[in-house]
């Protein structure tokens, strides 16, 4: 089958950051789906891993975890789905990626594809949104209210992915007052379009600029990127009692200037569920679902901006290096071998 991999660990400005291969066909066992892949996504976690895990000695390392595609086999452990099935997800981190014709995954993470989707549409959601999913339901469970807080969460990053998806989700599940945070006028009208009653910029001191909305200390923050630098301006504008949660990768992350607030910290990794096969790892597939309701009810939009094909190492290389730039707003989408 074809795919994009790598051997080497490197910058993208290597030859061999990515390469075109050919790769044996796997075959499911257990929970297993095959999946014939039809569209992915590109995340940060892509570059992040190539850039600093190497393939295993003779092996090929292959990147990828958002994808949709047909069912084509299962193992003999499957009892959700069957051949013909059209489904979406985003793998896990532990696993052979998406960037590859055929593609194995663990049914207890995978929901079926939105139906008024195209699959391309599709790909642009499973990773981002179960990431803020878990993270606005889950761990800071902005349903709980903060007592004295403004009923607000702050979304720092609200362009990106994850953000994109987070802003749709406090609209669509929640009646709080969503701030978000963009710099440039297509983010800043970007995030509008997706729900956001308030747009701040984060190049400009954040604490005062949510101070002048006039409604209160926000009960929650949710950091996508650059939490290093917004640190003491979380601290500064986070309600009493707040919680605060992030998912970037921090060198150091120094919360003490949060004890006087008692604010808790949380983080979240989607991919904690499927690399532990924690408990309720089936959950991510009954997330996934009703995400796909939401969507076919018309309360979630694709966050889709960009679209490349075929699926192969340029256009994968031109994907790597628009999220690398910092510039990408919504989703880079990447469909067809």
């Amino acid at each position: 089958m074809k795919a994009v991999a790598y051997q080497s660990a490197g910058p993208l400005e290597r030859a061999d950051a990515l390469v075109d291969v050919q790769l044996d066909k796997p075959v499911p066992h257990g929970r297993d789906l095959l999946v014939e892949v039809q569209a992915i996504s590109v995340n940060p976690a892509d570059y992040k891993v190539r850039r600093s895990v190497p393939a295993e000695p003779g092996q090929w390392k292959v990147l990828g975890w958002d994808a949709v595609g047909t069912v084509v086999a299962a193992g003999e452990g499957v009892r959700s789905f069957n051949p013909g099935d059209e489904v979406f997800y985003a793998g896990s981190l532990i696993r052979p990626g998406t960037n590859s014709e055929f593609h194995l995954v663990d049914e207890r993470i995978v929901g079926r594809k939105p139906a008024s989707l195209t699959a391309a549409e599709a790909a642009a959601l499973p990773l981002t949104a179960i990431t803020a999913w878990e993270m606005l339901f889950d761990r800071l469970d902005v349903a709980r209210p903060v007592p004295g807080a403004a009923k607000a969460v702050l979304i720092i990053g609200g362009a990106g992915g994850v953000g994109s998806l987070a802003i749709q989700l406090l609209r669509a599940l929640t009646d709080l007052t969503v701030i978000a945070t963009a710099s440039r006028p297509e983010t800043r009208s970007w995030v509008k379009e997706l729900g956001a009653h308030h747009v701040v910029d984060h190049h400009a001191p954040l604490a005062a600029q949510v101070a002048a909305l006039g409604i209160g200390a926000p009960a929650f923050v949710f950091s996508t990127n650059e939490t290093h630098r917004q640190l003491d301006e979380i601290a500064a504008l986070i309600a009493p009692q707040g919680r605060f949660g992030l998912i970037d990768d921090p060198e150091t992350l120094d919360v003490v200037g949060f004890k006087r607030k008692s604010v808790s910290i949380h983080w979240e990794l989607m991919f904690t569920r499927p690399i532990f096969e924690t408990a309720d790892m089936e959950e991510q597939g009954k997330l996934l679902n009703r995400l796909a309701g939401l969507v076919d009810a018309g309360r979630i939009r694709t966050t889709l901006t960009e679209r490349m094909s075929p699926i192969n190492a340029a256009n994968l290389r031109k994907a790597h290096a628009l999220l690398e730039s910092g510039k990408a707003k919504g989703k880079i989408v990447l469909e067809g071998f």
